[in-house]
């Protein structure tokens, strides 16, 4: 059974850099039809995805995050990760990371999430 686990800081100053990375046990990330997610939770609002990128390496982002984000894979930590430059305070979320096999945007393994708050 596939696992994952995000890390990274959970406070960033405005106008940096937001990275975190996803853990993954139980597969490796280039077995074939994963896609890998990245989703986050701003406070009192809904799910927003992302991005992701696939088993083969082939990345997807929301057009309205795509200018800011960058989904990366490490196959010989069996990692995968987010940067997302340039945040401000509007970028203060829940961020999951989250993985399926039926196709891109079903997701139906998460991580448990982690808290972000971007504030000087």
């Amino acid at each position: 059974q596939v696992q994952l686990q995000e890390s990274g800081p959970g406070l960033v100053k405005p106008s940096q850099t937001l990275s975190l990375t996803c853990t993954v046990s139980g597969d490796s990330i280039t077995t074939n039809y994963y896609y890998w997610t990245w989703i986050r939770q701003p406070p009192g609002k809904g799910l927003e995805w992302m991005g992701a990128i696939n088993y083969s390496g082939i990345t997807y982002y929301s057009p309205w995050l795509k200018s800011r984000t960058s989904i990366s894979r490490d196959t010989s930590k069996n990692q995968f990760t987010l940067q997302l430059s340039s945040v401000t305070p509007e970028d203060t979320a829940v961020y999951y990371c989250a993985t399926g096999r039926t196709g891109l945007g079903q997701s139906d393994t998460w991580g448990q999430g982690t808290q972000v708050t971007v504030s000087s």
